[in-house]
C-alpha cells in the first residue's frame, strides 16, 4: 500500500527517533541528538544496520563502556535544560545490564534518558541462548525487568508493530518535566529484525511541547497567606529552577522581598547573583545557610526533592512552627513535608506569589536583611581561613576548588557528582562570574563525571569550558571514556584530585565509627595481616591518562595549578591534570547533621565514643510529614 513503508523494528525505530522534536518556549530543537551504542549479539545484526542504513540524521557515538554511556546522555540532557538528549542501545546480558546504575542515576535525577536494552529472542526457538537468565518459575522473565522498578517508563517490544504505542509513549515521558527519567525499551533480538509495513504518518515530524503547568490559583493563595507572615522565610532552590528557566525570576524574588536563597546540589548557581543567596544548603553547604535554616518559620522548597542532605536528615529546621511551601511540577514532590503544595511551574509559580505578596505590601524586616549580611560574611570569612594554604603546604580541596573557581568564565561548567569534589563546590563555588556548575548528587554516581562531561561537550561545541573536578578512588572507577572524548576531539579538562583514597568517606568513617581507616585508603598490604594499612599505593595516573591520548598536566602547589589551567584552555582535545593534594584535608563544615546509622552495641571503646557523639545529632530530628 501507498501509505505504508515496509521496514524492520530496528530500522523503523532509527527513522522515528530522527522526526521527534521538543518545543519549550517556542523554541524548537531535535528530541534525541544521537546515539551511543555498543554492539554485540542482541543488537549488532539489527540495530547497528538500522543506524547505518537509515541513520544519516543521527549521530552515532562510540563510548567504551555501557554505564558511562548513559551518564554522557545525562550530561548531554543537562546541557540541553532536559529538552533533548540522546539514545542508547547495548546488547543483550551484561551489556543491558550495565545500563542500570546509569538508568538509576538518570531517574533519582529526573534527567530524561532513552535506553534500548536487547533482549533474548521473543520466539523462543533457540532455546536458551548466550547469556539469558533461565528463571525456574517465570518463563518470560529475562534480566532487563532490572529495569522496571528504576525506569519512568518500561516496555518490552514482543511484535514489530508495537512500537507505534510504545515509542510515543516513551518521547512522551521523555519530555514530561514531572517524571522524566530513564525510558527503558526491552528489544528482543529476533523482533528488532521483523518487518512491518508502518503508516507512513508514523514518520512524520512531531513536536512534543514541554508545557509549563499553571499552578492552582487556590494552592497559591495559600502560599501567599503563609509566607506574607513569615519573619525569617528561606528559599531552596533546587533543579526545577534551572529547568523552568526560572532563574532571573527567582533572583528578582529574592530582591524584591529579601529573602535568602540557599541552593540543593541540583540548583548550585540558580540563584545568580543576588546578595541574598547563602550559597549550598544542607550537610555539604554553608554555615550561613545552616544557622539561618535552624531560625527559618517559613521554607519555599522551589523544584526540589528535599533529600536528606538539604534536610539534614529533618534536623536542619528548629522553628517548632515551621511551616513549607513546596514549589513543583510532581505531585509527589510538592507534598512533601506536610506544608503547602503547589504543583505547578517553578517560573509560574514564583510569578504569581509575588503578585500577591507585592499588594500586600511584604518585605523582611531590615534587622532580618541585615542578620543574612551578617551570616554570609562570618561564613566567608571562616571558609576562605579555613582554606588557605601554608607556604611550602599541600594543597587542600577547598583550595583546589577556589583556584578551579577563579579560572573559569562565564559559559564555563564544572562537573562533580560524588565524594569530595561536589560538596567543596557546594559550599565554595561562586557562580556570580556566570559559570555553571552539574552537580549529580541525587545518586551520588562515582564516575559519572567524564562521561557526563563529553556529553555535555556533544550537547555544546562552542568556546565554553568543561571542567570534570573528581578524585583519585573516582578516576579509577573509569577512566577509560577519556578514550572517546579524543576519539571526539572532547574539549574537556579533567582535574584529577590525587589523596590516596575516599578520604570524604574515611572522615565519615571515623567520624560515625571511631575507626581511623577501613578500606577507604589505597594502602599496601604490607604484611600478612587481614587489612591493607600499610604503605600509601605510589599510582602514576598521569601517565595512564597520557597513555590514552589525554594531554596531560601535573601540580603540587598553586601557582603550578594556575598555570596548568591557563595551558588547558587552548587544547583542542581533553586535558588531564593531577594535583597532589593533602591525603586527609577537608574544609570546614555548615554544622548540619546527617543520618548515616551507628552501631548501638560495641566493645570498643572508641566506637562507643562515637556514637554517643553522633547520636546527639538525633535531638534535632523530628517528624515533618
Amino acid at each position: 500500500m501507498s501509505n505504508t513503508i515496509r521496514l524492520t523494528a530496528a530500522q523503523a525505530t532509527i527513522q522515528y527517533l530522527q522526526k521527534q522534536y521538543s518545543v519549550f518556549d517556542g523554541d524548537r530543537e531535535r528530541l534525541i541528538g544521537g546515539i551511543f551504542g555498543i554492539f554485540g549479539h542482541g543488537n549488532v545484526a539489527s540495530i547497528s544496520q538500522a543506524i547505518e542504513e537509515y541513520g544519516a540524521d543521527l549521530p552515532y557515538y562510540q563510548p567504551k563502556n555501557e554505564q558511562a554511556m548513559v551518564h554522557s546522555a545525562m550530561g548531554y540532557a543537562k546541557m540541553k535544560n532536559r529538552r533533548a538528549t540522546l539514545a542508547c542501545t547495548a546488547s543483550i546480558g551484561p551489556g543491558s545490564t550495565n545500563m542500570i546504575t546509569g538508568a538509576a542515576t538518570a531517574t533519582v535525577n529526573r534527567i530524561p534518558v532513552l535506553l534500548f536494552a536487547s533482549d533474548t529472542f521473543a520466539h523462543r526457538r533457540t532455546g536458551n541462548v548466550l547469556q539469558q537468565l533461565e528463571h525456574p518459575v517465570d518463563g518470560d522473565l529475562t534480566v532487563n525487568d532490572c529495569f522496571r522498578p528504576i525506569s519512568r517508563f518500561f516496555d518490552r517490544i514482543s511484535r514489530p508493530e508495537q512500537i507505534l504505542t510504545a515509542l510515543p509513549e516513551a518521547m512522551r515521558v521523555l519530555t514530561d518535566p514531572a517524571d522524566t527519567g530513564a525510558v527503558t525499551i526491552s528489544f528482543p533480538q529476533d523482533v528488532e529484525g521483523e518487518a512491518y509495513n508502518y503508516p507512513v504518518e508514523f514518520f512524520r515530524d512531531r513536536n512534543w511541547v514541554i508545557r509549563r503547568r499553571e499552578p492552582s490559583q487556590d494552592d497559591v493563595d495559600e502560599a501567599i497567606a503563609v509566607l506574607s507572615k513569615a519573619r525569617s522565610p528561606l528559599i531552596i532552590a533546587g533543579g526545577g529552577v534551572r529547568y523552568s528557566a526560572a532563574e532571573r525570576t527567582l533572583r528578582d524574588f529574592a530582591d524584591e522581598f529579601g529573602i535568602p536563597v540557599a541552593e540543593t546540589h541540583a540548583g548550585k548557581g540558580v540563584s545568580l547573583d543576588t546578595p541574598f543567596c547563602l550559597g549550598g544548603m544542607g550537610v555539604t553547604g554553608t554555615g550561613a545557610a545552616g544557622r539561618i535554616a535552624e531560625r527559618a518559620d517559613v521554607v519555599v522548597a522551589i523544584g526540589t526533592r528535599l533529600q536528606d542532605f538539604q534536610t539534614g536528615s529533618r534536623s536542619a529546621f528548629h522553628d517548632p512552627d515551621v511551616t513549607f511551601v513546596s514549589i513543583n511540577n510532581n505531585s509527589y514532590d510538592a507534598h512533601k513535608l506536610r506544608g503547602v503544595p503547589l504543583v505547578g511551574d517553578a517560573r509560574l509559580s514564583i510569578e504569581r506569589i509575588a503578585v500577591g505578596l507585592r499588594a500586600a505590601g511584604y518585605a523582611t524586616a531590615s534587622t532580618y536583611r541585615e542578620e543574612i549580611r551578617s551570616r554570609q560574611a562570618e561564613w566567608k570569612e571562616a571558609y576562605r581561613n579555613d582554606i588557605a594554604v601554608t607556604p611550602g603546604g599541600e594543597l587542600n580541596y577547598g583550595t583546589i576548588t577556589r583556584i578551579l573557581n577563579e579560572a573559569t568564565r562565564a559559559g564555563d561548567v564544572v562537573i562533580a557528582a560524588a565524594g569530595t569534589p561536589p560538596g567543596e563546590i557546594h559550599k565554595g563555588w561562586d557562580n556570580s562570574n556566570g559559570s555553571k556548575a552539574f552537580l549529580e548528587f541525587g545518586f551520588s554516581t562515582m564516575g559519572h563525571e567524564i562521561p557526563a562531561a563529553i556529553g555535555a561537550r556533544l550537547a555544546n561545541r562552542g568556546d565554553d569550558e568543561i571542567f570534570v573536578l573528581i578524585g583519585d578512588g573516582t578516576y579509577l572507577m573509569g577512566p577509560t571514556e577519556i578514550v572517546t572524548a579524543v576519539q571526539e576531539n572532547a574539549r574537556i579538562t579533567v582535574v584529577v584530585v590525587e589523596n590516596y583514597g575516599y578520604q570524604c568517606i574515611r572522615d565519615l568513617q571515623e567520624n560515625s565509627t571511631g575507626i581511623d581507616n577501613l578500606g577507604n585508603e589505597f594502602r599496601a598490604r604490607d604484611n600478612d595481616v587481614l587489612r591493607p594499612n600499610g604503605s600509601y599505593l605510589e599510582v602514576d595516573y598521569a601517565e595512564n591518562a597520557r597513555s590514552m591520548g589525554a594531554t596531560v598536566l601535573s601540580a603540587a602547589d598553586e601557582e603550578q595549578f594556575r598555570q596548568a589551567l591557563a595551558k588547558a584552555r587552548p587544547v583542542r582535545g581533553p586535558v588531564v591534570i593531577v594535583v597532589k593534594a593533602e591525603k586527609r584535608g577537608r574544609s570546614i563544615g555548615s554544622g548540619v547533621w546527617w543520618d548515616v546509622g551507628a552501631a548501638e552495641v560495641t566493645n570498643t571503646s572508641s566506637v562507643s565514643d562515637a556514637t554517643t557523639k553522633f547520636r546527639a545529632g538525633e535531638r534535632n530530628q523530628r517528624y515533618l510529614g
